[in-house]
C-alpha cells in the first residue's frame, strides 16, 4: 500500500515564531487515523523565525531525530551538550530516563526542520545527544542511513529503536531504490522537488508527491523513488 498524505491536509498550528505542520497527531491536533506509523510517532514540519526557538522543556523515553532543511538549529541541554546543526544534517537525542533541552534558531534567516520522533525499543537508559555532518555527495542518487538502530549502519548516528532515518538527493529524471524487510513501515517526505513513489518490484502501484507531502508505505519490500524535479528526500524505515 502507498498512501499520499498531502501537505495541505496536515494538522497545523501557527504560533507566530513557529509555523508547525503535523503529519501525525500532536499537541492540539488529533486525528485518530493518524496517531503513528509503526514505531514512527511524530513527524513535524517546523519553520522557526530568526532569533527564536523552543525554550527548555523535558522529554523522556523517545528517540528524537531533527533533520535541518534550511538554516541551522542550535541545541542546549541540562547534560552540558551544545551544538549547531546545519541544513542537510541531523541531530539525535535519546531522551531515556529524562532530559531537559532547548532548540534555538540563532540565525538571521528562518530555519526549517523535520522533527521526527520514534518510539524506543525499551524504556529508560541514560539520555544522550549527538550531531554529525554528512557529505552530500554520499547520498547522491541513493539512500544513506543518517540515524539508525540497526546493525550495519555504523556511520549513522545511533538511535535506540528498530528503525532507520535515511536521506537521498536525486537529480531530475533519476530513480533511487530502497529495499526493506517484510512488515516494515516506511514513511518519506521530499524536502524539495516533486517525486513519484512506486512499487519497485512490480512498478504498478504509484503516487506522485509534491515537496513536503507525506507518503506512507507498507506491505512493499522494494521502493522506487523517481525525481520529477531535483529532489532531496528523507525516509524513515520503522518496525
Amino acid at each position: 500500500m502507498i498512501e499520499l498524505r498531502p501537505f495541505a491536509g496536515l494538522g497545523a498550528a501557527n504560533h507566530g515564531w513557529l509555523d508547525a505542520h503535523h503529519h501525525f497527531s500532536f499537541a492540539n491536533y488529533h486525528d485518530p487515523a493518524r496517531t503513528n506509523w509503526g514505531r514512527l510517532r511524530v513527524w513535524n514540519d517546523d519553520t522557526i523565525a530568526p532569533q527564536t526557538g523552543f525554550p527548555p522543556h523535558p522529554h523522556r523515553d523517545m528517540e528524537i531525530v531533527t533533520y535541518v532543511r534550511k538554516g541551522a538549529i542550535t541545541h542546549q541541554d541540562n547534560m552540558g551538550n551544545a551544538g549547531r546543526t546545519v541544513a542537510g544534517d541531523v541531530q539525535v537525542m535519546s531522551a531515556g530516563t529524562g532530559i531537559q533541552h532547548a532548540e534555538y534558531n540563532l540565525e538571521a534567516e528562518e530555519t526549517q526542520i523535520f522533527q521526527i520522533w520514534i518510539l524506543p525499543d525499551s524504556r529508560g537508559g541514560a539520555p544522550d545527544w549527538g550531531t554529525r555532518p554528512f557529505p552530500k555527495d554520499d547520498r547522491a542518487g541513493r539512500f544513506v542511513a543518517l540515524a539508525s538502530g540497526q546493525d550495519g549502519d555504523g556511520n549513522a548516528l545511533p538511535i535506540r529503536a528498530d528503525a532507520r532515518v535515511l536521506g537521498a538527493t536525486v537529480p531530475e529524471g533519476e530513480t533511487a531504490h530502497y529495499e526493506a524487510a517484510p512488515g516494515r513501515h516506511l514513511y518519506l517526505v521530499s524536502t524539495r522537488g516533486r517525486i513519484r513513489v512506486a512499487d519497485g518490484a512490480s512498478g504498478g502501484e504509484a503516487v506522485e508527491a509534491e515537496a513536503r507531502d507525506g507518503v506512507a508505505i507498507t506491505g512493499l519490500s522494494s521502493l522506487a523513488v523517481t525525481a520529477l524535479e531535483d529532489a532531496e528526500i528523507v525516509l524513515v524505515d520503522a518496525a
